[in-house]
C-alpha cells in the first residue's frame, strides 16, 4: 500500500507543478516592487503561523489516544475547542477592530504557544485548558491576519485586484506547501526520530515564536474604526446590523459556516473513516497528500481570479457541488463495498476509494479559501471586519459542537451524508449571492460610485 500513497502523491505533485509552470500572461498579475515587498513579508508571517497550526493537525487526535482517551472523551475536547472559539474567541477576535490587528496577531502567537505547552500533560483538565486556548487562537488566526492584510493593503494604496494575488499565494503556501512540509516534518519527528506525539507541538511553538518576532519588528498597527470610541457591545450591535441589513453579507456568512462546518467535521472523521478496523495508515503522509490536493485547488483559484471576466461568485457554485459529491463518496462505498472485518493491516479497498474522494474535497478547500477571502474583502465593511468575520464563526462552531457531541450516536457514513447535504445548500446560497451581487455590485464598487460626486 505504500506504492498506492506514492502514486497518488506523485500524480498530484506533477499536476500542481504543470499548472504552475504553464501559467501565461493571462494567468498573472503585473504588480509593483513595493507591493511585492509587502506581499512577501505577509506571506512569510502567514506561512510561519500556518506551520504552527498544521504541525499540530495530524497529531491532536492521535496524541489524545496515546494518553488513553476514547472517541467520546476526545470528542468533548474538540467540543471545548470549538465552544471556546465561539464564546471567548469571538470576543477576543472582535477586540482587534478596536485595539489593533497587529496586537491581535501577537495574541494569537502567545495563546497558541501556551496551548502547545499543555499537550505535555496527560491530565484531562490540562488538555481541556489547552483546547480552550486553541479555540481562542483559531478565531484570531482566521480573522486578525486577514483583517490586517486588507486594511494595510488599502492604506498603502495598492490596486484591489492585487489582493487576490496575495490571497491565492497565501493559500498555496500556507495551506499547501507549508502544510505538506509540516506533515513530513511531523512524520520525521514522531516516526523516524521517535520523539513522541508531542514533538510536533514543540516544533509548532518554535515557528510561532519566530513569526511573532517578525510581526513585532516589521508590522504597523491598523484598526477598524479609529474615529469612534466604541465598547464591545456597540461593536457587536453594529456588526449584527450590517449582517441583517445586507443580504450579501448574510449569505456570505451562511455559505462560510456551511462549508467550514463540513470541513472541520471532515478533519475529525477522516482518520476513523480510513482506518475503521485499526488499519495502520501513515497519518503525516496522508495529511501531506491532502495538502498537495489543496495546493492544486489554490493554483486553479489563482488562475481564475487573475481573469477579470471570471466572477468568484459564479465558479464557487460548481466548487460546492463537487465538494458535496466528494464527501458523499463514503456513503456510496458503505452500500456498494462490503466492509472489512480484518483487524489491523493496511488500508482497505474502500479506504483507497474514499482517500481519492477526500483528495478531491481538499482540492475544493484550496479553491474555497482564496475565493472566500476575495468575497469577504469585497462585501464586509472595513470598520467592523474582524467582528463580522468572528460572527460568521458562531454558527460554524455551534454546528461542529453538535456534530462532535453526537459523534458516537450515528455511523460515520451518516455524518458524511449530512456534510454533503450542507454543501449542496451552500451551492444554492452561492447562486443567490451571485444574483444579489449582480444587482448591487460588491462593496468596494458601491463606495467608488458614492464617492464620485464628492470628487467631482
Amino acid at each position: 500500500m505504500e506504492l498506492f500513497y506514492l502514486i497518488v502523491f506523485g500524480a498530484l505533485g506533477v499536476i500542481v507543478a504543470t499548472l504552475e509552470l504553464s501559467k501565461n500572461n493571462k494567468d498573472r498579475i503585473n504588480t509593483s516592487s513595493a507591493f511585492n515587498s509587502f506581499k512577501n513579508n505577509y506571506l512569510l508571517v502567514y506561512s510561519l503561523m500556518m506551520a504552527g497550526d498544521w504541525l499540530q493537525g495530524p497529531y491532536v487526535y492521535y496524541l489524545y489516544t496515546t494518553y488513553g482517551f476514547g472517541k467520546g472523551d476526545i470528542g468533548q475536547l474538540f467540543i471545548a475547542g470549538f465552544g471556546s472559539s465561539m464564546l471567548f474567541g469571538t470576543i477576543v477576535g472582535s477586540l482587534a477592530d478596536k485595539h489593533g490587528r497587529k496586537r491581535a496577531s501577537i495574541t494569537y502567537c502567545v495563546t497558541y504557544i501556551l496551548s502547545c505547552i499543555t499537550k505535555h500533560s496527560p491530565e484531562y483538565r490540562i488538555l481541556m485548558i489547552g483546547r480552550i486556548l486553541g479555540g481562542i487562537a483559531t478565531s484570531l488566526l482566521f480573522s486578525s491576519f486577514e483583517s490586517w492584510l486588507v486594511a494595510e493593503h488599502n492604506k498603502r494604496g495598492f490596486e484591489q485586484q492585487w489582493l487576490s494575488l496575495t490571497f491565492s499565494k497565501a493559500v498555496f503556501l500556507g495551506n499547501g506547501l507549508v502544510a505538506i512540509l509540516a506533515g513530513l516534518l511531523g512524520n520525521l519527528l514522531v516516526g523516524t526520530l521517535a520523539l513522541g506525539p508531542v514533538a510536533p507541538f514543540d516544533a509548532a511553538s518554535c515557528f510561532l515564536a519566530i513569526g511573532m518576532a517578525i510581526i513585532i519588528s516589521s508590522w504597523t498597527e491598523n484598526y477598524g474604526d479609529p474615529t469612534e470610541s466604541k465598547d464591545l457591545l456597540t461593536q457587536f450591535r453594529g456588526a449584527a446590523a450590517a449582517i441583517a441589513s445586507d443580504e450579501k453579507i448574510a449569505l456570505l456568512g451562511a455559505i462560510q459556516s456551511l462549508f467550514e462546518g463540513s470541513m472541520y467535521t471532515f478533519v475529525f472523521l477522516w482518520t476513523p473513516a480510513l482506518s475503521p478496523n485499526g488499519e495502520d495508515i501513515p497519518h503525516g503522509f496522508i495529511f501531506s497528500i491532502f495538502m498537495l490536493s489543496s495546493m492544486l485547488g489554490s493554483s486553479f483559484a489563482s488562475r481564475l481570479m487573475a481573469r477579470a471576466s471570471v466572477r468568484v461568485e459564479s465558479y464557487m457554485q460548481i466548487v460546492f457541488l463537487v465538494s458535496s459529491a466528494a464527501l458523499f463518496l463514503p456513503v456510496v462505498t458503505s452500500f456498494l463495498v462490503a466492509p472489512s472485518t480484518v483487524k489491523g493491516g493496511s488500508i482497505s479497498f474502500s479506504g483507497c476509494i474514499q482517500l481519492l474522494g477526500f483528495c478531491v474535497f481538499e482540492a475544493c478547500v484550496g479553491l474555497f479559501w482564496p475565493s472566500i477571502m476575495k468575497m469577504r474583502s469585497q462585501y464586509i465593511p472595513e470598520e467592523s471586519r474582524s467582528t463580522i468575520m468572528n460572527f460568521f464563526r458562531i454558527p460554524l462552531n455551534i454546528f461542529v459542537c453538535i456534530v462532535l457531541y453526537n459523534v458516537d450516536a450515528f455511523p460515520i457514513s451518516f455524518m458524511f451524508g449530512m456534510c454533503a447535504f450542507f454543501l449542496s445548500v451552500a451551492s444554492m446560497l452561492q447562486r443567490r449571492l451571485l444574483g444579489a451581487a449582480e444587482r448591487s455590485g460588491p462593496l468596494d464598487k458601491v463606495r467608488e460610485v458614492e464617492a464620485e460626486p464628492l470628487n467631482a
